[in-house]
């Protein structure tokens, strides 16, 4: 096998909250440059099987994740798991747990900012692809639509900020409960941008923990890790023999973040090929 570099491992289609389709997603890692590049769509795989078919299509490898949503306290942790079995029940039950309270959680919030602002359930459903896990992007959208913003950096930066007072939080499990689901089903967790603020990288005893349940690695090079961070990160990293991963959290247009502006080592994707066990990447013949 050909070592797979660069490879981007954490990417959003519209089937959460990125604005390509997986096909088209596909084929902008594949014009970027990218060798294999990962779909991580939030507490959903629905676009595996058209990322697939796209990736056969371009030449490029695909390793079919997930971005999991998990909770600690009033803290969220989003950890990405690779190729884990989909058709996992423990996994699959806990997923449609959180899309749902998503969906509920989303009608809840504007609700609260249709008393202040002119917005409406419909407005939010008009800027969702059809079976999309529906989220904040989601409402950002819709109110960039209704003119109340210019784009959605400034509605999470305002309505959309917890101290606006609209903000509504949703179920997800504990992050160790969440390791321990992407391992049995056959999968490898990596923490997602952990290190957004020196205060807010996990403590040593917590990230033991998550080491001791399986954690595979630790997302170090991404744009919203602060570069304090990522020195406790690679330290982390070092004692608990954790691997390092870089990737954007490519969200089409929805983010000024670009498809391969962090990487991932050719060597750490051949350990996430060769040590997963729940499903296969497309890998170009």
């Amino acid at each position: 096998m050909r070592a797979l570099g660069p490879a981007d491992l954490h990417a959003h289609s519209a089937v959460s909250d990125g604005t390509e389709p997986p096909a088209l997603l596909v084929r902008s890692a594949a014009e970027a440059g990218l060798a294999a590049v990962a779909l991580t769509d939030h507490d959903s795989t629905a676009g595996w099987a058209e990322a697939a078919h796209a990736a056969r299509e371009n030449g490029i490898a695909l390793i079919p994740g997930m971005e999991l949503s998990t909770r600690r306290g009033w803290a969220s942790v989003h950890l990405l798991g690779y190729l884990f079995d989909p058709m996992n029940d423990a996994l699959r039950t806990e997923t449609e747990r959180i899309r749902l309270d998503r969906l509920t959680r989303a009608e809840r919030m504007v609700e609260r900012i249709g008393h202040d602002y002119e917005l409406e359930w419909d407005d939010v459903l008009a800027q969702t692809s059809p079976g999309a896990t529906i989220g904040r992007p989601h409402i950002a959208d819709a109110l960039v639509a209704r003119g109340h913003v210019r784009d959605r950096g400034e509605a999470f930066e305002s309505i959309l900020h917890w101290r606006a007072g609209y903000y509504q939080p949703h179920y997800a499990p504990d992050p160790l409960e969440g390791v321990r689901l992407v391992r049995a089903a056959g999968g490898l967790p990596v923490l997602a941008h952990p290190a957004v603020s020196r205060e807010r990288v996990m403590p040593e005893d917590e990230m033991r923990e998550l080491v001791d349940a399986g954690l595979f690695g630790l997302e170090v090079r991404h744009r919203d890790n602060s570069e304090s961070g990522k020195r406790i990160l690679l330290d982390y990293a070092r004692r608990f023999e954790l691997a390092v991963t870089g990737s954007s959290d490519y969200h089409g247009t929805g983010k000024p973040n670009r498809l391969g502006e962090n990487s991932t080592d050719a060597d750490v994707v051949e350990r996430i090929l060769t040590e997963a066990t729940g499903s296969s990447a497309i890998l170009p013949d």
